[in-house]
């Protein structure tokens, strides 16, 4: 992969350096020939200026020959530069090539090309009409220039651009895989990192010491990601456990009653005795599995569906009414307190399983004959549903912990027997207010406990 972005990072110098020193040479080449042709054009227009004034003052043949005689002179041996005199007396006529003069094309201001036989390349011509005087009649002065050297000149510019555009082309890809590869090597080094890590060493970290911001960033967030990773492994591992060890004292029960049962000949009540045991451990064995389902489908972003428009206060009436036997036996009473208008969105039923979760909670915990307490409570978009129980305190680092799945605040502490005694009431109810848009919370102080979950009133 390192190759790769390498490579990649070389080509994309090379073609910006190309696009460059392209858009450079193309500039430098019509400025060139922009140059090269008004040189072509002064030099043109002070030979016609000059042609121009001598013939001008020529009037008989006799002094035309001296004329000529001039022009003779003002071209060179290489014929670059020519002059050509058009007239309709032969006598006043010069230049070589005149017949080629029929097929001559002249453009405004006098400025026109033409191509002769001995000269495929062709002039750049400037031509001046002259009036008549004395014997000479009126005549077209043509004054010419080759094209030829200066086309010459621009190709070998042009040859010499593309020659140092590639090298240059070359030597920046060059250089841009080199400086590639050196800024990438502490993404290489990085990369080594990661790939030193392994599954049996989480708690394992890149180097942030001495990578470049960006990669400072990436190593940063990917630490990050490592420590959540860790976290999440580790709960796993004790979530296992949990269900492992919840799993097991039932499953030992089970296997305990049904081998007593069967180690020596029993009466029909006996069995029947044996199987309402085991249909005890098999109903928990239903419930954990069943809780264990609930929650599985809440961490997969479930949401409350068939929300009812409900008086909150009527359904914790309901609630509480269905623990009211429970209550009786303990001599405790539980009180509503808070708004008792108030209404909110809800699934009744993962309503009243999570308050009874709440209430099943206090009850355990608190002192026979207890007074405990629902509050309703609206607060910042949501409807908060507390209930308080007085009871032993919990210390404040286990408060975070209390919806954990398994977590108990004292580990010594069994309880098996109840509905939620498995340890996780209090996860489902985090769960229900999850699917109804809303949180939990706990506090305990002053020897009261206090459990609370909301819903959202928009939900």
């Amino acid at each position: 992969m390192k190759r790769a972005i390498t490579r990649r990072l070389a080509g994309m110098f090379a073609l910006a350096a190309l696009a460059a020193y392209s858009l450079v040479g193309a500039v430098l080449y019509q400025v060139l020939d922009r140059e090269l042709t008004a040189h072509q054009d002064d030099e043109l227009r002070a030979n016609l200026q000059n042609t121009a004034y001598s013939i001008a003052h020529v009037a008989d043949a006799e002094r035309w020959a001296r004329v000529q005689t001039r022009m003779d002179a003002m071209t060179p041996a290489d014929g670059r530069v020519r002059f050509w005199v058009l007239s309709d007396d032969p006598r006043f006529q010069y230049g070589k090539g005149l017949d080629a003069f029929e097929r001559f094309s002249q453009e405004g201001d006098g400025a026109g090309r033409i191509v002769l036989p001995e000269n495929h390349e062709g002039f750049r011509t400037l031509s001046q009409h002259i009036a008549p005087l004395g014997d000479r009649p009126a005549v077209r002065l043509i004054a010419g220039i080759a094209t030829a050297p200066f086309a010459h000149t621009l190709r070998k510019f042009l040859s010499a651009l593309v020659v140092v555009g590639l090298g240059a082309t070359v030597l920046v890809t060059l250089l841009g895989y080199w400086v590639a590869r050196v800024g990438l090597r502490p993404l290489v080094q990085l990369s080594n990192e990661a790939q030193g890590l392994r599954p049996r060493l989480l708690s394992q970290r890149l180097p942030t010491a001495d990578l470049p911001a960006e990669l400072s960033d990436l190593a940063q967030a990917f630490n990050g990601a490592l420590g959540r990773l860790e976290e999440a492994y580790q709960q796993l591992e004790a979530f296992n456990a949990d269900v492992a060890h919840e799993l097991r004292t039932p499953l030992a029960n089970l296997i305990g009653g049904t081998q007593v049962a069967l180690s020596r000949e029993r009466s029909a009540p006996e069995f029947q005795e044996a199987l309402q045991s085991n249909l005890e451990e098999l109903e928990r064995l239903r419930s954990i599995v069943n809780d264990m389902l609930f929650l599985a489908r809440a961490d997969q972003g479930e949401a409350a569906t068939g929300l009812v428009d409900t008086c909150v206060a009527d359904e914790v009436a309901k609630t509480i009414e269905f623990f009211e036997f429970v209550l009786d036996e303990g001599g405790g009473t539980v009180d509503t307190e808070g708004d008792r208008e108030a209404r909110a969105p809800l699934d009744t039923a993962l309503f009243r399983r999570a308050l009874s979760n709440l209430l099943q909670n206090a009850i355990q915990h608190a002192p026979p004959g207890s007074r405990l307490a629902v509050a309703i409570t609206p607060r910042d978009g949501a409807l908060w549903v507390a209930v308080r129980n007085p009871g032993a305190p919990i210390a404040p680092e286990h408060l975070p912990r209390l919806f954990d799945r398994f977590y108990r605040v004292d580990p010594a502490r069994h309880d098996s027997g109840g509905h939620h005694g498995h340890g996780l009431g209090l996860a489902i109810v985090k769960a229900v207010a999850r699917m109804h848009g809303g949180s939990v919370a706990a506090d305990s102080q002053g020897g009261t406990t206090t459990i609370a979950f909301s819903v959202a009133l928009g939900a």
